[in-house]
C-alpha cells in the first residue's frame, strides 16, 4: 500500500511541476493550490517534496525542478523577502540544506549557512527564546515563541556541525529548554505560543493564535513538539528531549478518533462538521518514525507507537488521500487557520510533504533531510 500511494504522490508532484511553473503551492481554495512567488513560511515543503521524490526515483525532472527552487531562495535571502519569522528552518532545510546533503553543492551549503545565521539574528537575550513573528522591538510579537520553531532547530544544529560555531548550538539548545519549560503543559499537552515580557524577559504567560482557546491544545503544535523534541535528542543525546517527545507522543495518540487521524484542535467539541486536520496526523507520523529509531525494540512503548502509526497512516491512505483521484493535493481534509476561516478544510503543502516523507521512510528508509 506504502509504494502505490508514493507512486500516485509522485506521479501527481511531476504534473504539478508544470502547473505550479517557478511559483509555489500555500494551501488549496476550491481544490487548486493557491500559489506565491516565494513570499510564504510554506514553500520549503515544495522543493522538499520534489528533492523526496528526485532521491527516491533517481528522475532527474525531480531534480531540476528542486535547484531551480533553490536558486529562488538565494534571490529571496539575498532581497531578505519575508523573512523576518522564525520559520527559515522550514524555507532552506528542505531546500538548500536538501541540496547540500543529496548533491554536496558548495553554493547550497553556503546558503543554508546564510539562512541559519538569519534565524540566529532572532534569538532574544532577556527571555532566551527565538521571536516567533516581526522585527525586535515588534509591539505586538516582540515578546512570543511558538511551538513550532522546534522544526527549525535542526538548521542550527547543523550549522554547528559545519562550523563548530557554538552559537548556533547554544541557541537551539536554550530555545529547546525553553519549550519544555513553557510551552509544554504538566500533562503533555501544548500552548500554541507563550509570550514574555521582552524589556525584562519576565514569563507572562501561554497563549493561541491558530488553536481553539488559549487553554487548548491544538493539534498541529502537539505534532510540532513531537517531531521537534525527537530531532533535538538526535542532535543532543539530551534525555530529557526524548522523553517529552514520547509524553506529548502518547497525548496526540491517547486523544484520537476511531479513524487515528486528528480533529483540529484536541480541546474543541466534537460534532458533526467538526474540521480534522490530517496534516497533523501526517507530521505525527514523521515524528513518530524518527522517535521510534530512537527506542529499543523492548521499550515499553515503542510496540504501542508503531501499532498506531501504522493505523493512522492506513487511515490517511485509504480515507483522507487523493490517491486514484485526479487532484493537485495529496492529502484532503487539512486545516490552516479554523478560527481564522483560513482554508479550514483544504489541501496543506506541509500535509503533503510530511506525508509524503512518512510514507517514503516507511517503504524505502528515506528519512528527509532534518539531518544528514
Amino acid at each position: 500500500m506504502w509504494k502505490s500511494a508514493i507512486e500516485d504522490a509522485m506521479e501527481k508532484t511531476k504534473k504539478n511541476i508544470q502547473r505550479f511553473g517557478v511559483r509555489f503551492p500555500h494551501v488549496s481554495v476550491n481544490d487548486k493550490y493557491e500559489l506565491n512567488d516565494n513570499e510564504d513560511w510554506t514553500n520549503g515543503f515544495w522543493s522538499g517534496m520534489l528533492w523526496l521524490c528526485y532521491e527516491y526515483s533517481g528522475d532527474e525532472a525531480y531534480r531540476d525542478a528542486a535547484r531551480l527552487t533553490v536558486k529562488s531562495f538565494k534571490h529571496r535571502i539575498e532581497e531578505h523577502i519575508v523573512l523576518d519569522h522564525h520559520d527559515i528552518g522550514f524555507l532552506y532545510t528542505l531546500s538548500s540544506q536538501a541540496q547540500w546533503i543529496l548533491e554536496r553543492d558548495e553554493e547550497a551549503r553556503e546558503l543554508t549557512l546564510q539562512a541559519a545565521d538569519v534565524l540566529l539574528r532572532r534569538f532574544r537575550e532577556k527571555g532566551q527564546y527565538i521571536q516567533a513573528w516581526g522585527q525586535a522591538g515588534d509591539e505586538k510579537h516582540g515578546g512570543r515563541m511558538i511551538i513550532d520553531c522546534l522544526l527549525n532547530l535542526p538548521l542550527l544544529f547543523w550549522a554547528y556541525q559545519q562550523t563548530d560555531d557554538e552559537r548556533y548550538y547554544k541557541v537551539a539548545i536554550k530555545q529547546a529548554d525553553q519549550s519544555r519549560r513553557y510551552l509544554v503543559r504538566g500533562d503533555d499537552s501544548s500552548y500554541h505560543t507563550f509570550v514574555f515580557n521582552e524589556e525584562t524577559g519576565e514569563a507572562l504567560g501561554g497563549a493561541t493564535h491558530q488553536g481553539y482557546t488559549n487553554g487548548s491544545t491544538w493539534a498541529r503544535g502537539q505534532a510540532w513538539g513531537i517531531y521537534g523534541f525527537a530531532l533535538a535528542y538526535r542532535y543532543t543525546g539530551n534525555k530529557a528531549y526524548l522523553d517529552t517527545a514520547k509524553r506529548m507522543a502518547a497525548y496526540f495518540l491517547s486523544k484520537l478518533p476511531e479513524d487515528d487521524v486528528a480533529y483540529w484542535d484536541f480541546d474543541v467539541q466534537v460534532e458533526e462538521g467538526t474540521y480534522r486536520d490530517s496534516s497533523a496526523s501526517a507530521i505525527t507520523a514523521a515524528g513518530l518514525l524518527e522517535l521510534m529509531s530512537h527506542l529499543d525494540d523492548n521499550d515499553p512503548d515503542r510496540a504501542e507507537f508503531e501499532r498506531k502509526l501504522n493505523l493512522s497512516m492506513t487511515s490517511l491512505v485509504r480515507h483522507y488521500s487523493t490517491m486514484g483521484e485526479e487532484a493537485e493535493g495529496l492529502l484532503k481534509h487539512g486545516s490552516y487557520y479554523v478560527r481564522g476561516n483560513t482554508a479550514p478544510d483544504d489541501f496543506m503543502i506541509w500535509g503533503d510533504y510530511f506525508y509524503l516523507e512518512a510514507l517514503m521512510r516507511m517503504e524505502k528508509g528515506i528519512k528527509g533531510y532534518w539531518y544528514e
